[in-house]
């Protein structure tokens, strides 16, 4: 089959192969053109993994131990900036209270703390 088109629109009908013909798109390339067509995507497979996903993993790990090491006391700062200690943890629903001035409790999810303190002191004489 020969396809008679002007030149501008040969590239989007047919493919070069490595015997220097041309071969119609939809067929596959066998060998060693389907390797090094793959090579590329491989490669930056490779280099998301290394950037990207390896380093967000740890993040998440070093996240998830320390909310699981937060204890009474501790001073946090949660993702929206508030500053306060941890006065109560209600297991059930994996929550925390965190008192942010004398007599104000709010009850935060423990996926909302950003990080602790490290200067934490004893919890209040109240409880």
């Amino acid at each position: 089959m020969h396809l008679d088109l002007p030149s501008a629109f040969r590239p989007l009908v047919l493919a070069p192969d490595m015997g220097g013909g041309a071969v119609p798109l939809g067929r596959s390339a066998s060998g060693p053109a389907m390797l090094t067509s793959l090579f590329p995507f491989v490669l930056i497979f490779v280099i998301f993994y290394f950037l990207l996903i390896a380093p967000q993993r740890k993040q998440q790990k070093e996240t998830d131990a320390m909310l699981a090491a937060l204890k009474r006391g501790d001073r946090i700062i949660t993702g929206g900036g508030l500053h306060g200690t941890v006065v109560d943890f209600k297991e059930a629903d994996k929550t925390v209270v965190v008192e942010v001035a004398q007599g104000v409790k709010l009850t935060f999810n423990r996926s909302a703390i950003a990080s602790v303190k490290k200067d934490a002191v004893p919890p209040p004489a109240g409880k």
